[in-house]
């Protein structure tokens, strides 16, 4: 395997008793790049997210990290192999403030030598809680609000933060400005822009073709639980990704690769 790709799949299939909402997905992403996954609704594309981070099992197919073949039995796999996901849900913890949630399952602590007694390092948590919302240039005034008392921009920004706080190898944005107003998506496209700039590779649903169009190199468009096409961002327009969304064009899997 090719030493820039990031993530592959080969023949990923994912049937529900006889519905097949995800058939035979062959996928590359490489190093730095951003790539946008589109198609109608049912098209397979959250499908084929729920495989590769293991919300759930593929019925079959493979799948590649960095090269190396995995097998994801949950999502805490998928998060400690370094895929950040935030899903269009956020799964935040409305009463927590922004370094619980950011640390939520994997809580830094001190004292480790005392068994199952340990203590909590807020401090350290709240240093790199900083340091993630810098690198993303997200701007939270107060880190110890609860999330609850926060606006859905910076709901999001903070679920976003979660991937800068962390290191990911690869990010996963499943439509993470659908329900956001001018305002907060632009906010939300600027992290974009900032990952891109400092070579994190990103994956991006969205209906939004605005949004993909200025943001990303590639798109990858779903049909009926197939990639119908893959199309350079800088080849191709909106009518012609509309063509293959609606099967205008492109009834014949694509070649990804």
């Amino acid at each position: 395997m090719q030493d820039d790709i990031v993530l592959k799949t080969e023949d990923l299939t994912k049937h529900y008793g006889g519905v097949h909402a995800l058939d035979g997905a062959n996928f590359e992403l490489k190093k730095g790049e951003h790539v946008a996954i589109m198609g109608d609704n049912g098209a397979g594309k959250s499908t084929f997210v729920r495989q590769i981070t293991g919300v759930e099992q593929r019925t079959r197919g493979k799948i590649w990290l960095y090269g190396k073949e995995v097998n994801f039995t949950g999502p805490i796999d998928a998060r400690e192999a370094g895929i950040e996901t935030v899903f269009q849900t956020l799964a935040l913890a409305d009463d927590l403030d922004v370094p619980d949630n950011l640390f939520l399952g994997r809580e830094l602590t001190f004292w480790n030598w005392l068994g199952p007694f340990r203590f909590l390092d807020y401090k350290a948590m709240r240093q790199a809680t900083i340091a993630g919302l810098e690198k993303t240039a997200v701007k939270i005034p107060n880190i110890k609000n609860t999330i609850r008392n926060m606006s859905g921009g910076q709901r999001q920004c903070v679920a976003i933060a979660r991937t800068a706080t962390f290191h990911s190898r690869l990010t996963i944005m499943d439509e993470p400005t659908a329900a956001l107003g001018v305002q907060e998506t632009e906010q939300v496209e600027n992290i974009i822009r900032q990952l891109k700039s400092v070579g994190e590779p990103l994956i991006l649903i969205s209906h939004n073709m605005r949004q993909v169009m200025d943001l990303v190199d590639r798109i990858i468009v779903f049909r009926r639980g197939r990639i119908v096409a893959n199309l350079k961002r800088d080849e191709t327009d909106g009518q012609d990704v509309v063509a293959y969304i609606t099967g205008a064009k492109g009834d014949d899997v694509a070649d990804v690769a």
